[in-house]
């Protein structure tokens, strides 16, 4: 699986949290992975640990995302603008084996696949303020 199916299936499994509680999102998590038959195990798990990794730190991620995204707190965003950024600054904070530029090039093709129109310069524009701030 490349990098990039990965990512998607990440944001995708990311995505389902914003319509699950934390109950009912782990039985989601499976049911979404019990679709890929041809998806290896070990690819699977990785899907798994890697999103859970990611939901443990969202608070962490919308306090960041929000210190920059003037006007558009996390609660007034799109649900899949979200989530992507949410995708991408997790990878640029926590992911050594992803260059900040990549993350955000990553997630602008997410937003072009996923998102409206005006996603992809949004994302663009939060991911190189918090890439900024980071400086």
């Amino acid at each position: 699986m490349t990098r990039r199916e990965m990512r998607e299936h990440t944001f995708r499994l990311l995505f389902l949290k914003e319509f699950y509680n934390e109950e009912d999102l782990g039985g989601q998590v499976k049911l979404y992975l019990v679709e890929f038959e041809d998806m290896p195990e070990e690819a699977k798990e990785e899907l798994g640990t890697r999103a859970g990794q990611i939901y443990a730190r969202v608070e962490e991620l919308d306090g960041q995302i929000n210190d920059v995204a003037e006007g558009w707190k996390t609660r007034r965003m799109g649900k899949v603008d979200l989530t992507i950024i949410r995708l991408a600054l997790y990878e640029i904070l926590h992911d050594d084996a992803v260059p900040e530029k990549v993350a955000i090039n990553e997630a602008v093709e997410l937003a072009k696949k996923f998102g409206g129109d005006d996603s992809p310069s949004f994302i663009n524009g939060v991911l190189g303020k918090l890439v900024r701030r980071r400086a």
